[in-house]
């Protein structure tokens, strides 16, 4: 079996430095082609009759209308939803799938579809075509994802785009511990409001990403 076959062996310095200059030059090829479009993040366990799994649908369709191509990362859940609604408006639908020793498959709803052997790679192609972030409510990985783009806007490392939260009685509590906690011993410089907007639909979603 080779390694590429098995993500879970270990890859030496050369087949690493492989791997993620293919990541990048064959996401490059197809992203550099595209409008900025917009990320959209969230659970991959979220059911289709979940309010929002319905809300990134209509996120989704309303982007595509929009002539804005949506960016997620190619799996179930949030990132089916928001990809199915763009396709199915006639829009870019654009699926950045992971490759997973438990593998996950790109969802349906892709017009176009890459695929990535490291996280970091992945994230990076995700946010450097992106003109703005829809993040849903999601897990670990949506939480790591919202992370990175807080720290790169905070420390002025890269040029800050809309951030858009989704349902805020589920990002409430994280954003008052950023605020009562990390503000309060100034650990943080700008409040975090200065950073994210949050909103409770996908009309109010669209204003605040495409102003």
């Amino acid at each position: 079996m080779s390694r590429h076959a098995d993500p879970g062996l270990p890859l030496d310095d050369a087949e690493l430095l492989r791997h993620v200059q293919a990541d990048l030059t064959d996401a490059a090829d197809v992203l550099a082609a595209l409008a900025p479009g917009v990320t959209i993040f969230g659970s991959a366990r979220l059911p289709t009759d979940s309010e929002a799994y319905q809300c990134a649908l209509r996120l989704g369709q309303c982007l595509a209308r929009a002539q804005v191509p949506v960016l997620t990362g190619g799996g179930p859940g949030i990132m089916e939803a928001a990809n199915r609604g763009a396709r199915e408006s006639g829009g870019i639908s654009v699926g950045l799938n992971i490759e997973l020793p438990f593998e996950q498959a790109p969802n349906p709803h892709l017009t176009h579809q890459l695929h990535f052997h490291h996280f970091q790679t992945r994230k990076l192609m995700l946010t450097r075509y992106s003109r703005g972030f829809a993040v849903f409510p999601g897990g670990f990985g949506t939480i790591d994802e919202l992370l990175e783009l807080l720290v790169a806007f905070h420390n002025d490392r890269a040029t800050r785009k809309p951030v858009v939260l989704i349902d805020g009685a589920f990002w409430g509590g994280l954003l008052n511990w950023f605020e009562n906690e990390l503000g309060a011993r100034q650990l943080i410089d700008p409040p975090v409001a200065d950073l994210v907007t949050v909103v409770e639909n996908e009309s109010a979603a669209l204003r605040a990403l495409l102003g």
